[in-house]
């Protein structure tokens, strides 16, 4: 059913409820990685709730700072947002008015599943997750009845809202947001070596990452992958890489990523310098983006700690394993990437949100993509080989913890 207001959606849920079928919202496309965003019961389409409403009238923490080129309002006003919008729909305000919400870097994602497991970006340590910057979302419950959540109202289903995932406790129709108000620019980098330089990037990255961790200025995604059809070029083309964002001077961010910088090639360690620059919010956001994984695909993730970093054995190990990747016609490839969490994210105490992750150091993604046109044997063969990467990494013993937007079927 394509839902176009509240009502819509209200009444499909007293009937689905009446019928006794399951009701499951999707924005668009869908992107649960479990495949929660499909069903054989209901299926509510709430792309058609795009609106997008914007009041600035600043917060009772609404400040002024300046970090290097970027002058930053905190708590700049409110958005509020239908249930339909996705992060691409909002990248005009920031391009065209400096208005920013820390959303994902995916374009296509929906913000309603993005708020509702927690929301990591390549803002969320200086501005929080997507879900701390949550005011208030509207909600129809399993009755049909529509609530509105906030701090001061339904606070247990608020709580549960900021980072408990999607459809776990109704249909939300529209969220607000606090928001930013951005002027200046922001320091971009983006590197890349072979996979040789495996070993000396991870250490060298994960060590960044800790000694960054309260500084919230400073953003990081570092992964390993590859892609190809055969042999040669699955392991020709399997390489390491890291990319993101600071909020500040260039100089204070080549220092931060002096360790990477000298790593490589000299060839490496020339692109590497050169891809250091400022670029504005607009540009960054861009540059940041990525639409991945499509088509068909397969993921595990992890929640790493101080305690749980890749060790040298692990990222070897890791290595040798994405070498022998069976391969498939999808460009994405396979791959982990690990999204550096700190700063604001883990200032919020643990059972203050229901994204309870407020210690960790990165979140870690594994996937394993093939194309729709990919034969079966295809498919197969990179379902045999996720776990047998997961485990390369992990051994028997995996971190307890995973990321709710990143879910995998048991």
């Amino acid at each position: 059913m394509a839902c176009g207001a509240t009502r819509d959606v209200s009444t499909a849920v007293r009937w689905a409820r009446t019928v006794g079928l399951p009701a499951v919202p999707r924005t668009g496309l869908g992107h649960n990685y479990a495949g929660y965003s499909a069903t054989t019961g209901l299926l509510l389409n709430m792309a058609r709730l795009k609106s997008i409403d914007s009041t600035p009238v600043p917060g009772p923490r609404s400040r002024t700072r300046t970090y290097g080129r970027i002058k930053v309002v905190h708590d700049a006003g409110t958005v509020t947002v239908g249930a339909g919008v996705t992060n691409g729909d909002l990248h005009p305000l920031l391009e065209d008015r400096g208005m920013f919400v820390p959303t994902g870097r995916c374009p296509t994602v929906g913000v309603a599943g993005l708020v509702l497991g927690g929301g990591i970006g390549f803002s969320d340590k200086m501005f929080g997750l997507t879900c701390d910057r949550l005011v208030s979302t509207t909600v129809v419950l399993a009755d049909g009845d529509v609530v509105e959540a906030s701090q001061s109202s339904h606070s247990d289903l608020f709580w549960g809202c900021r980072g408990g995932a999607g459809n776990n406790f109704g249909v939300n129709i529209s969220f607000t947001f606090q928001y930013e108000q951005f002027q200046g620019d922001v320091g971009f980098y983006r590197l890349s070596w072979s996979l040789d330089s495996a070993l000396p990037v991870m250490a060298a990255a994960q060590r960044i990452a800790v000694d960054t961790l309260h500084n919230k200025r400073f953003h990081l995604r570092v992964g390993m992958g590859t892609h190809g059809l055969t042999r040669i070029e699955i392991r020709a083309n399997a390489g390491v890489n890291a990319i993101g964002q600071y909020y500040g001077d260039l100089d204070e961010l080549r220092e931060i990523l002096a360790p990477l910088l000298a790593i490589g090639t000299a060839e490496e360690r020339s692109a590497n310098n050169a891809s250091v620059r400022e670029v504005t919010p607009g540009e960054a956001s861009v540059l940041l983006s990525a639409t991945t994984p499509v088509q068909q695909f397969a993921a595990k993730s992890a929640v790493l700690t101080s305690r749980t970093l890749l060790t040298d054995d692990q990222v070897t190990a890791a290595a040798a394993q994405l070498r022998e990747w069976p391969g498939s016609n999808n460009e994405d490839g396979a791959g982990f990437a690990m999204f550096a969490l700190g700063g604001e994210i883990n200032q919020v105490p643990p059972d203050a949100t229901a994204f309870v992750h407020r210690n960790g150091v990165f979140v870690l993604a594994a996937e394993t993509s093939w194309a729709d046109y990919d034969p079966p044997r295809v498919a197969t063969a990179n379902l045999q080989w996720l776990p047998e990467f997961y485990h390369a990494l992990f051994g028997g013993t995996p971190p307890p913890h995973s990321y709710q937007n990143f879910p995998d079927r048991p």
